[in-house]
């Protein structure tokens, strides 16, 4: 038998345990070209918030009855497949299980670099960097000298994006909330300098962060952080649009920011992005990100928490109170 968690009903505002329900089956034999996978850690990101919704978006919303999409890495357990064996170790959007069986669509075994662990391929080396990579290089289309603002900084992607910053030669400077994860950023990092956004006056902290500017600004966060932002953009700033934390358990539309019109002040562009359009090119994130973690010019953020599949809902919550730091994993217990 194995255990599930099901979306029970659409949330309103912040989720709440009843939106979730857990369901017990049975696991079953696999068919011919078919793997059991023993779901072993699950990624825990903002994005699932936005898949609880009904609604135009960038990919099919979670329908009620269904497994909570997640991406998840597992251990092969039994296996008709002819490229997958028994003790394999593979990722792939399994959801909110512990059990699944596949035919191996979507999914990629793994032999994580000595001295890396094994969730890395969950954030640095999986949808978080692949993130931060094509939004700083494509989209945000960093050069050596730039000044990059990112907020989250403190985040999965935010982690890597202010490090990948740096190791293209460009000032780094950081939004989060709390003198120990702006520390964090800075010490441990190498962030240039981070603002407290939960001191008070952001803006009076931003013009003294970024006394020449801002080049590129990677939203995490949306709402009041990136209006303020948009009072800092150097001419022919980009703006990049990765997501909106803060408004995502909003229960009465967003309104856009006021301070828009500084996009024509600066000559600037403001895009947004989804990675799952990069997939192509997946090998070429992996082998730089790969490469930067080896030399240690890169570091990976974990929060990892162990416990069963029944804490997913708190777990999930975690991500929108501002108790985790970098990527936030959960270890289930066997």
């Amino acid at each position: 038998m194995s255990r599930r968690i099901q979306l029970a009903g659409r949330p309103v505002g912040e989720v709440k345990e009843s939106d979730f329900e857990l369901v017990e089956t049975e696991v079953g034999e696999p068919g011919d070209g078919e793997f059991v996978c023993e779901v072993t850690h699950i990624s825990i990101d903002p994005a699932m918030r936005g898949w609880m919704n009904a609604g135009r978006s960038y990919i099919e919303p979670v329908e009620v009855g269904d497994v909570m999409r997640a991406l998840t890495l597992g251990r092969v357990v039994d296996s008709r497949h002819d490229k997958f064996a028994e003790g394999d170790i593979v990722v792939g959007t399994f959801g909110v299980r512990e059990h699944a069986i596949s035919d191996g669509k979507g999914v990629n075994k793994i032999t994580p670099p000595e001295g890396v662990s094994l969730t890395a391929h969950l954030g640095i080396l999986g949808m978080t960097g692949f993130t931060a990579y094509f939004g700083l290089l494509d989209v945000g289309r960093v050069q050596e000298g730039d000044t990059v603002l990112v907020s989250g900084a403190a985040g999965a992607v935010g982690t890597a994006v202010g490090q990948i910053a740096k190791i293209k030669g460009a000032r780094a400077v950081g939004i989060a909330g709390g003198p120990e994860k702006c520390r964090m950023l800075v010490e441990e990092l190498g962030f240039d300098a981070a603002v407290d956004y939960k001191s008070g006056d952001l803006r009076g902290q931003l013009r003294q962060a970024t006394p020449d500017h801002v080049d590129v600004f990677f939203d995490n966060v949306g709402g009041e952080v990136l209006d303020h932002a948009l009072t800092r953009l150097a001419r022919g700033a980009r703006v990049v649009i990765c997501g909106a934390v803060s408004q995502y358990n909003n229960t009465t539309p967003v309104s856009g920011p006021s301070n828009y019109m500084m996009l024509l002040v600066a000559r600037a562009t403001m895009s947004g992005f989804v990675v799952f359009d990069y997939a192509d090119r997946y090998a070429e994130a992996i082998a730089d990100l790969s490469r930067w973690l080896a030399e240690g010019r890169l570091h990976s953020v974990e929060d990892t928490v162990r416990g069963d599949i029944e804490s997913f809902p708190e777990m999930l919550a975690r991500l929108f109170s501002g108790r985790n730091t970098g990527k936030l994993v959960l270890e289930l217990d066997r």
